[in-house]
Formats: structure tokens, sequence, C-alpha cells
């Protein structure tokens, strides 16, 4: 199996590239933000305490994201993979992640991470906002999730460095030029 972490700050291009990797290898996909958007969208009690923490832009518990994870994963058929959007954001995740696909007898085969100046990261994300209307492109909740990603995030891309598995890839450029530079770190892992 050909499982795929794409790893980087918020509005490095993740969901994008995403949608075409996983048309390219035949994977699953798993997004984090829109496991939990799902739950924001069906109005249940846990949506709205879903809402309450992404709004203020801080991370959801590990947890509630483990459990959502698991049914999700459990679902997929006749896939050659799965790619992970997302997650892990946290190093508990990252030993948590391990511990899932140990269990499905699997294991990540690589992280990309996506480099993107915080500059440029601002400016994709306040554009998103205004045509994607998400409450989560604020500018205070975005200089939240840079921080949340610099404190929590950031040490995971450590833990898959050390283990061989951490690929950085320059997130700067037009989509295609990028999916270029992602296929060919992708490459590198089979």
């Amino acid at each position: 199996m050909l499982n795929i972490a794409i790893f980087g700050p918020p509005g490095a291009g993740k969901g994008t590239q995403s949608r075409l990797i996983i048309e390219k290898y035949n994977l699953a996909y798993i997004s984090t933000g829109d496991l939990l958007r799902g739950e924001l969208a069906a109005g249940s009690e846990l949506g709205k305490q879903v809402k309450a923490v992404m709004d203020a832009g801080n991370l959801v518990s590990d947890e509630l994201i483990v459990k959502i994870l698991e049914k999700k994963i459990n679902s997929f058929e006749n896939v050659n993979g799965i790619l992970f959007d997302g997650f892990p954001r946290n190093l508990v995740q990252a030993y948590i992640l391990t511990g899932l696909l140990t269990k499905l007898n699997t294991e990540l085969s690589c992280m990309i991470s996506l480099e993107v100046p915080e500059k440029e990261l601002m400016k994709r994300m306040l554009k998103r906002a205004e045509k994607e209307g998400r409450s989560d492109d604020n500018p205070d909740a975005i200089r939240n999730r840079f921080k949340q990603y610099h404190e929590k995030t950031q040490p995971v891309e450590m833990f898959y460095k050390e283990m061989g598995k951490c690929i950085t890839v320059n997130g700067l450029g037009d989509i295609d030029e990028i999916y270029k530079r992602i296929i060919n770190a992708i490459d590198q892992c089979l």
C-alpha cells in the first residue's frame, strides 16, 4: 500500500494537491479538515463543539479525530493506499497513526512537506476566505493557526525526518509546477 501524508502550514495547498495525487495513484483520501467540516454541516452537538474550536483557530482533540479517522479508514475498499491531508497534526497523532497503520499491516510510505513563506500563506488564505466563505480564514484565526502549527505540528515533520520518511517540496509556483515536484518526491518513496 502507498500511504502518504501531505503536510504543511495552513494555506500551503495541501487540499488542492491532494485531489491530483489521489487520482494519479488511486488513493483513498482522508482530510481531517473535511471530516470535521462534515460534522459541522451535520449540525450535531459534536459539530457545534468542533465549530467553536475551529472558529478560534485551535486544534480539535486527538481522541475525537482518531475516532473519526478509524471509522473512515475501515470504510475504504479497492484502493492502493491512503492520502492523509492534515493528519497527523502533532506527535501524539503521529504515534496513533503509526499504530493504526500497523494494525492494518501497513505503514506510512512518506510525508510530503510543502514549504511556503508565511506572507504567501496569509495572502492565499484571505483570498480563499473571499471565495469560499470559510469562517476559519479570518486574520485572527489565521494567525492563531500559524502559531498552533509552529508549536504543535512542526515537530511532526522532525519525527518523520528522523525516520527518513519526510521529503520537503517547494510549495511556491503554479499548481502544475508544485504537482510535478510532489510526484517526483512520491516516486522516491516507491
